[in-house]
């Protein structure tokens, strides 16, 4: 994917003295008093802002925060706390702008903070005439916000139509190399592992793979229903029976390749969905009509790691078990720690999927963890996200 990086910009020195504007993702969790509770993003986007300083640029920065209204500023909407922790990581002032979007006074070696970009009317909608006048206020934009690159928004995709540079920041530009390495040239085999609880919302994600991976490991609810769809008996499990064919029609695809969906052989199940029911292993034709199954069994689970350990590239979305409560946690550890173990280029992406890696300590054993969720699951769905796009024809001229 050809794209004009910031960082290749800011080496030709073709940011000193410019006019700088950052769409970074500063939408972090708060407590009811303001207070930010996670800054994992703020601290994602300071490589950004510092390569733009050290480059000589005039910097300013903007993010959504919330679900605001636009054009109705509540204190509650306010990118006020995310600036002063901001102004922490980098060691400097960084003041907040509010009703900025007809001019903003910024000097060389100076970081402004753009108050809540989805406050300003027309920016959930991309309205060309917000976009122009964001766009007129800088001479470099730089998106780097991959967790909102599939949406087509004012300051997301506008702004990179009519700003007179369009670049890829740091992180964005991580996150496409990270992608293209997995899906458009990866080492294979290929192994993909999607788990949640239902098929219905990773239909299309599944059906993108099943014509490009060698392996396809489900997990969760998900691979209930495939289950069901190899005629194994599941009990009052998690499934969405009118989906069968179209999982059947996902292996049928993979067999048709050479390639499969592994059907767990083993299973714990528990009577009740409680971290402290009693988990019981037992063989995948043998789940009673009282049981939900829970978690794979462990040697389902072994399989999968050996599969894992020989894979030349991983991509993860999803836990294949109820990982939180301990007794189900077994097969997604397994399979974490064979992903960790393994010499293959991994990416990880999803919420769920961050919080097994975190619980494991596995961070560091992980090629590449995907900061946007949404993002993440469409680029496996197969779309061209929408910034993506168009920082590849702003970069074709």
């Amino acid at each position: 994917m050809n794209v004009i990086r910031f960082a290749d910009l800011v080496a030709q020195g073709q940011a000193r003295g410019k006019r700088v504007f950052i769409r970074a993702d500063l939408n972090v969790p708060q407590d009811k008093d303001g207070r930010i509770t996670e800054d994992t993003r703020i601290r994602a986007s300071v490589p950004a802002i510092r390569l733009a300083l050290e480059g000589g640029a005039a910097v300013m920065v903007t993010s959504h925060l919330g679900r605001p209204t636009e054009g109705q500023f509540r204190p509650e909407d306010s990118l006020e706390p995310v600036a002063e922790r901001l102004a922490e990581l980098l060691g400097q002032s960084v003041r907040l702008v509010a009703d900025w979007v007809d001019g903003v006074r910024v000097e060389p070696g100076e970081v402004v903070l753009l108050e809540n970009c989805r406050l300003n009317k027309g920016e959930k909608k991309n309205d060309p005439v917000l976009a122009k006048k964001m766009a007129a206020l800088c001479d470099i934009f730089v998106h780097d916000a991959f967790g909102t690159a599939h949406r087509a928004e004012g300051t997301t995709y506008g702004i990179a139509e009519y700003a007179p540079i369009a670049s890829a920041g740091p992180l964005l530009a991580a996150e496409i190399d990270a992608i293209s390495k997995a899906l458009a040239n990866p080492k294979r085999p290929l192994v993909a592992i999607v788990a949640g609880s239902k098929v219905s919302t990773k239909l299309t994600i599944l059906q993108s793979l099943a014509s490009k991976v060698d392996g396809l490991i489900v997990g969760g609810g998900i691979a209930n229903t495939f289950m069901l769809a190899a005629g194994l008996p599941i009990g009052k499990s998690l499934a969405e029976p009118a989906l069968l064919d179209e999982a059947k029609a996902v292996m049928a695809a993979m067999q048709a390749r050479g390639a499969a969906v592994p059907i767990p052989e083993d299973v714990v199940c528990a009577k009740a969905f409680a971290a402290d029911a009693p988990a019981t292993v037992k063989a995948a034709a043998d789940v009673a009509a009282d049981d939900l199954i829970l978690d794979i069994g462990p040697k389902t689970a072994a399989k999968l790691a050996e599969q894992l350990k020989a894979a030349g590239t991983i991509v993860w979305n999803g836990p294949v078990g109820v990982f939180e409560f301990d007794a189900f946690a077994g097969g997604t550890e397994t399979l974490a720690r064979a992903i960790a173990a393994s010499s293959a280029f991994s990416i990880a992406g999803g919420g769920d999927t961050l919080a097994a890696i975190a619980k494991y300590g596995i961070e560091g054993d992980v090629g590449y963890i995907s900061t946007g969720g949404g993002a993440f699951l469409e680029v496996l769905e197969g779309k061209t996200l929408p910034a993506f796009e168009i920082l590849t024809r702003r970069a074709a001229g």
